[in-house]
C-alpha cells in the first residue's frame, strides 16, 4: 500500500501562558498524492493552524506528522526546512512578495534557497511556470505593476519553483474578487487534475470549499468532519462560518 503524502497522527499545538490556549486538539489524518483537500471551519477553529503544522512551520506540542512516509519528529530545523522546500509550496492570502525585485527573481527564490540547480536553469524553470499561469509578458515587471490576481499567480509560481509534489494554500483566494478567485481555483484545481500534485487549502469560502474533492472541517481545534465534499454538504456537520 502506497505510503499517504502527508499525515498527523493525534497531533496537538497548545501556545502555552498563564492561560494556555489550544489551536489544534488531538488531529488524525492522512492525504494522499493527487488530492484536492479543502479545510473549512468558524473563524479561530484552527485551520490555518493545522496547515502550519502540516507545512513544518510550526512544531506540534505532541502528535506526529509524516511526510511520504517520513516521521518528522526529532528532525533539526535545517532538515525540517529542507524538507519544506523541496516538497512543500505554500500559498498565502497575501502574496508576500518582495517588492523591490521582478517577478521572475521572487520565483526564483526557493530555487535559490534550495541549491539544487544552477543559475541558468533556475532562471528557465522560473519562466516556464510563469508561462504556464499566462505571466510570460511580465516576467520582468514588479510586483507592484501587477492586479491583485496576477500578483497571486506569481505567489502559486512561487510555490511550483522547485516542482513540489504538496501545495500548502492559506485562504489563497481570501483577498481577491470574484473573477480572481475562480482564474486562482482553476490553477490549483489543474495542479491537481493535470500534474497530480496535492493541494491542501484553508478556505472561509464554502461555495468554494464544496468545488474540492474532499472537505476537514475544523471547530475549536478539532476535526469534526472529513469526507468528500458532496457528502459534507448533505450531512449535518455543523458549517456556519463566523
Amino acid at each position: 500500500m502506497t505510503a499517504p503524502l502527508i499525515s498527523a497522527l493525534h497531533v496537538t499545538r497548545v501556545l502555552p501562558g498563564v492561560v494556555p490556549v489550544t489551536l489544534v486538539k488531538d488531529a488524525t489524518l492522512s492525504i494522499g498524492r493527487g488530492e484536492f483537500v479543502g479545510v473549512t471551519g468558524p473563524s479561530g477553529s484552527g485551520k490555518s493552524s493545522l496547515l502550519y503544522l502540516l507545512g513544518l512551520l510550526d512544531h506540534p506540542t505532541s502528535g506526529e506528522i509524516a511526510i511520504d512516509g517520513r516521521t518528522t519528529a526529532g528532525m533539526t530545523d535545517d532538515e525540517r526546512a529542507e524538507i519544506r522546500l523541496a516538497t512543500i509550496g505554500f500559498v498565502f492570502q497575501f502574496h508576500f512578495l518582495l517588492p523591490e525585485f521582478t517577478i521572475l527573481d521572487n520565483v526564483m527564490i526557493p530555487m535559490r534557497r534550495l541549491g539544487r540547480r544552477s543559475a541558468s536553469a533556475m532562471r528557465a524553470r522560473g519562466e516556464e511556470v510563469l508561462s504556464a499561469l499566462g505571466l510570460g509578458d511580465h516576467m520582468t515587471k514588479r510586483p507592484d505593476q501587477l492586479s491583485g490576481g496576477q500578483r497571486q499567480r506569481v505567489a502559486v509560481a512561487r510555490a511550483l519553483a522547485n516542482d513540489p509534489p504538496l501545495i500548502l494554500a492559506d485562504e489563497p483566494t481570501g483577498s481577491l474578487d470574484s473573477k480572481s478567485t475562480d482564474a486562482v481555483f482553476k490553477i490549483l484545481d489543474d495542479i491537481v487534475r493535470k500534474d497530480g500534485r496535492t493541494v491542501v487549502a484553508v478556505t472561509h469560502d464554502l461555495d468554494l470549499a464544496a468545488r474540492m474533492q474532499r472537505r476537514i472541517h475544523l471547530v475549536d481545534g478539532m476535526i469534526v468532519s472529513d469526507g468528500a465534499s458532496g457528502e459534507l454538504d448533505q450531512d449535518k456537520a455543523p458549517l456556519t462560518q463566523n
